[in-house]
């Protein structure tokens, strides 16, 4: 199905080194157009896009990928991972038996099963100790494969919030970096503190949460007033806020301090919804993986409590998620991915297509949309001359059938092939 070739005068000089190459798709998404063109060349010189059109010629020296058999689209955009670890068989030795030591072995892992699975960028929303950092570090710097990462750092939360460790006893201690910040003055310190340690956006947890033990699922907890001075110091140290945030007021209260985005957003209202339209904010819902907590998290000795809240939460984030797309509410590709397995990233495709989105609008927020909330839409979310030579192809047309971007044939990463079956 895929053939690689060099042409003639490279096969001559096998010294010489290759800098440009040809991709001949069989059929091409083009997520700007939001349409399917047939018989599309995509010329590659480096790591970046230099041209793309029909019938190109390979120039002198370059490698030609024959992807004619499959469709290619821009390398695909998770906009919430968190890519440095996952549930293993048991919550409790999970959390007190394992420490940022053992993430920091296994994170290259799940980056490159991100990166195999197709997704060649992701947006990390935080990791203890700052491991997403130094795995983005080692990303960038070519010492281990994975996707290109935009790092949160520490995840800011309140005390007793969705970001503390709650539920044990109060003697319990871990030692290392705090996330916890209460106050205006401790919020501006910890972002800052994020900001020197070299995170790419900020994360901070608005509302409480499924997966810890505080008893609200969707409770505020940080005021409008902690989380305006949030914002204003992230905004003017130039990085982006995503904000963790399930119940309708802390959604509000996010929205109105200014957030990029809402991640998770289970419980929005309609008045929240007419915010997120109205300033621009962003949606990342992670629609998928309500089939896997219920079906896995029981047998890895996860309380009653947590099972409990994600049963309350699941049926209506999917319902709201339905009413904010209809609404017209910008959705970026996000998925938890890390809460279920790395690799998986896919799978929720098909739950924003059941959920309301066309095939094509959930790969266009997978990749333009995500590029945008990122910031990079010079760089990524596309196949356009000067962005980043990011593909992926697939048998058949994803915009029929969106179950098709679970199996991918083909990932290349700034113009390196990374997967070609």
């Amino acid at each position: 199905m895929l053939v690689l070739a060099l042409s003639a005068s490279a096969a001559e000089n096998p010294g010489a080194t290759t800098s440009r190459t040809l991709v001949r798709a069989g059929a091409f998404v083009d997520v700007a157009s939001g349409a399917v063109k047939a018989n599309q060349d995509i010329l590659i010189e480096g790591t970046r896009v230099k041209e793309v059109g029909s019938n190109l010629a390979a120039p002198p020296g370059a490698t030609v990928i024959d992807l004619r058999g499959l469709t290619v689209l821009p390398g695909l955009i998770d906009c919430h991972t968190h890519i440095t670890g996952q549930p293993g068989d048991n919550y409790y030795v999970d959390i007190f038996r394992r420490s940022p030591i053992d993430a920091a072995v296994t994170a290259h892992v799940y980056a490159r099963r991100t990166l195999e699975a197709g997704f060649t960028s992701v947006r990390d929303a935080g990791a203890g100790e700052y491991v997403d950092i130094a795995l983005r570090n080692a990303i960038d710097r070519g010492d281990v494969v994975g996707p290109r990462i935009a790092a949160a750092g520490l995840p800011i939360s309140a005390t007793g919030g969705h970001g503390d460790l709650s539920g044990f006893s109060p003697y319990l201690r871990f030692e290392g970096f705090s996330n916890i910040a209460d106050g205006v003055d401790a919020i501006r310190r910890l972002v800052r503190s994020n900001v020197k340690h070299g995170a790419d956006h900020i994360k901070f947890t608005a509302t409480a949460g499924v997966l810890s033990e505080e008893d609200s699922v969707g409770a505020p907890q940080f005021s409008l007033e902690e989380m305006k001075a949030l914002v204003e110091e992230s905004h003017m140290w130039e990085r982006k806020v995503a904000a963790h945030a399930h119940g309708a007021l802390g959604i509000k209260r996010a929205v109105l301090a200014g957030v990029d985005s809402i991640e998770h957003g289970s419980l929005i209202d309609d008045e929240g919804i007419r915010l997120m339209k109205e300033k621009g904010t962003w949606l990342v819902a992670d629609v998928y993986n309500d089939d896997y907590i219920l079906a896995e998290f029981a047998k890895k000795g996860y309380p009653e409590k947590i099972l409990e809240k994600e049963r309350k939460i699941g049926r209506a984030q999917r319902e709201n998620f339905s009413k904010a797309v209809r609404a017209g509410v910008k959705v970026a590709y996000g998925t938890d991915a890390g809460v279920y397995p790395h690799g998986w990233n896919a799978k929720q495709f098909a739950h924003m297509v059941r959920w309301g989105m066309t095939p094509m609008q959930a790969i266009q927020a997978a990749t333009a949309g995500a590029a945008e909330l990122l910031g990079r839409s010079d760089s990524v979310g596309g196949i356009a001359p000067g962005k980043l030579a990011d593909l992926i192809a697939v048998a058949g047309d994803p915009t029929q059938d969106v179950t098709l971007l679970e199996t991918v044939a083909f990932v290349m990463k700034d113009g390196k092939v990374i997967v070609s079956r």
